[in-house]
């Protein structure tokens, strides 16, 4: 079940402290710097990963590097998750300050990590995925105990930044939508990879069965998301009756094809968020 986003924070953003800049740190970044924050720190050990960025923020090996006196409102957690029990505890102080903290690693619950960082921490459980590197993501989120509204609205804004954001009432909730949101691209990459497969199959040019999957994979979710209709009418309104659509939905949606099979990859990748949670 998920509740409504609250009201936006008012810009400009406020200063963030960022521990870890790989894809999705980057793309979180890159959107936060679009959108005119002022003060940036980034923690990243590797030079390359931050590159992009070094002379628009101020960039840091380490946690005990970071300048003194810098008093960040939100730290953001987009480190590896096995490294959350050494980079936890060297954010504690930030904790202790107020700061909001918001994570997006995978497995690490809300309780996880405030017993890492101390009583006082303050934690939103976050989950976007990978389009957000083009500002088309979806992330899902999860305000901890203790967390106030003023703070929700900051973490609103700050994943806004990378497309669009839904509230959860439960954290147990997250673990489906990693399964579903976070793994989704993989999916449908997979998509556009099997058609491009069958295509050169059926005898066309590579270079030609490419194109054409992506761009109807692509122009398809496009056309998704600017329709007010549900995916199942659009697929129906692409079928027409004894036509070749529907000869290739008879074979896809057979009892035991596909769409038995994605309940069952969601299922496990469900089963999966939940075992490194626990």
């Amino acid at each position: 079940m998920t509740v409504p986003a609250p009201t936006p924070a008012a810009s400009p953003l406020p200063p963030i402290l960022l521990v870890g800049c790989g894809k999705m740190g980057g793309a979180m970044l890159e959107g936060w710097l679009e959108r005119g924050v002022r003060q940036a720190v980034v923690v990243e050990p590797q030079p390359a990963s931050v590159a992009p960025f070094s002379d628009r923020v101020t960039v840091c090996a380490g946690v005990e590097s970071i300048p003194a006196g810098f008093a960040p409102a939100v730290v953001v957690l987009a480190t590896k998750p096995q490294q959350a029990e050494a980079a936890l505890p060297a954010c504690a102080a930030f904790a202790r300050a107020g700061a909001l903290f918001v994570s997006i690693m995978a497995g690490k619950t809300v309780a996880g990590m405030t017993a890492l960082l101390g009583g006082e921490a303050r934690v939103v459980r976050a989950m976007p995925n990978t389009p957000a590197a083009v500002r088309q993501g979806f992330t899902a989120a999860f305000a901890g105990p203790g967390v106030t509204e003023e703070q929700r609205a900051l973490a609103d804004t700050l994943l806004a930044a990378i497309g669009e954001v839904a509230w959860l009432e439960e954290e147990a909730l997250i673990d489906p939508v990693t399964a579903v949101s976070g793994g989704g691209p993989a999916y449908v990459f997979l998509l556009a990879e099997v058609l491009e497969k069958a295509a050169i199959e059926q005898g066309l040019p590579p270079e030609l069965a490419r194109r054409m999957a992506r761009r109807t994979v692509s122009g398809s979710g496009a056309l998704l998301a600017a329709s007010p209709l549900d995916a199942a009418q659009l697929r129906v309104n692409v079928t027409s009756p004894k036509g070749t659509t529907e000869r290739a939905l008879n074979v896809l949606m057979a009892p035991e094809a596909w769409p038995k099979l994605m309940s069952e990859a969601i299922a496990a990748a469900t089963a999966r968020s939940r075992e490194l949670a626990g």
